[in-house]
């Protein structure tokens, strides 16, 4: 009787123990996202939120969020064991390695940054040739824009997005870089550098009308050098606001979350359930 109790004790415990499968992980990760779609607001996770992780982890942690669109950054580990890594130089076969595990995982590669492009025509060209073939909507750089940057956006339809670190883009530069070009090339808004620059997001919003393309969405504690991230809908940041000036636009950009104080996979989820309980808000309205 202990020998039976022992072996089925030590094969529910092996079971408990064992790494969850992308499907198990998946019917965890399940969310209603029917009101930010409709809205046309893809939620999406800058893989530098598990940038201790390699991408292949990263991958399976978005889909135990439920999240479903991916910002991948560059210099991330491909997977557990390789030395290979993420990027816009990356051979033919990560490539390919990458395709399959987002298949496997029902992921979609939207945006990749921060980075930079070059500026000269060849070397943009394979840039832009790379992404197209990732299936990347949204290149996001501190590059500043120029008429090779401009040309390829508009023949690729693959739209450049300016990145605001505390120092770097704020939105007049945006606006004064983007004067006169496609509408393909605006800002990628990190509402928690504005923050940490004491610039209010929803105001920056306003200012950045007609050129905002997508974002790397924070909610910080505070405004200054010291924030931290904390959950959305429980900081400064006014998320509910950023979205509901977004709908007053009409635009759909691209949403990435990023974290990048001490969390826990309960604290994410917890901006994704914020993140849908407001687009069903403004999706009622």
């Amino acid at each position: 009787m202990r020998v039976g109790l022992s072996i089925s004790l030590a094969l529910a415990l092996a079971v408990l123990a064992r790494p969850c499968s992308a499907a198990d992980t998946a019917k965890k990760g399940k969310r209603d996202d029917a009101a930010s779609e409709k809205l046309g607001m893809k939620l999406s996770l800058q893989c530098w939120t598990f940038n201790r992780l390699s991408f292949f982890e990263t991958a399976d942690k978005a889909v135990g969020l439920g999240v479903k669109y991916l910002e991948m950054y560059p210099g991330q580990k491909l997977k557990p064991g390789s030395d290979e890594r993420v990027g816009r130089t990356m051979s033919d076969e990560m490539a390919a390695e990458i395709k399959k595990k987002l298949a496997e995982t029902g992921l979609k590669l939207v945006a990749y940054g921060v980075d930079s492009i070059p500026t000269d025509e060849p070397g943009a060209r394979k840039t832009f040739d790379w992404a197209k073939k990732m299936g990347i909507e949204v290149l996001v750089t501190e590059t500043t824009p120029n008429d090779v940057i401009e040309k390829l956006a508009d023949e690729y339809k693959i739209r450049v997005a300016l990145h605001n670190h505390p120092r770097t883009w704020p939105p007049d530069q945006v606006l004064k870089a983007c004067a006169g070009r496609s509408k393909l090339i605006g800002s990628c808004s990190d509402t928690g550098h504005w923050m940490r620059s004491d610039i209010n997001p929803v105001e920056a919003l306003k200012k950045l009308e007609g050129r905002i393309i997508s974002f790397h969405l924070k909610d910080l504690n505070e405004y200054g050098k010291k924030a931290h991230d904390v959950p959305w809908g429980t900081g400064r940041g006014d998320i509910k606001g950023i979205l509901t000036e977004v709908k007053r636009q009409g635009i759909k950009p691209v949403f990435s979350m990023e974290y990048e104080y001490k969390f826990t996979m309960p604290e994410l989820a917890e901006c994704v359930a914020y993140f849908d309980k407001v687009a069903a808000e403004l999706a009622g309205g």
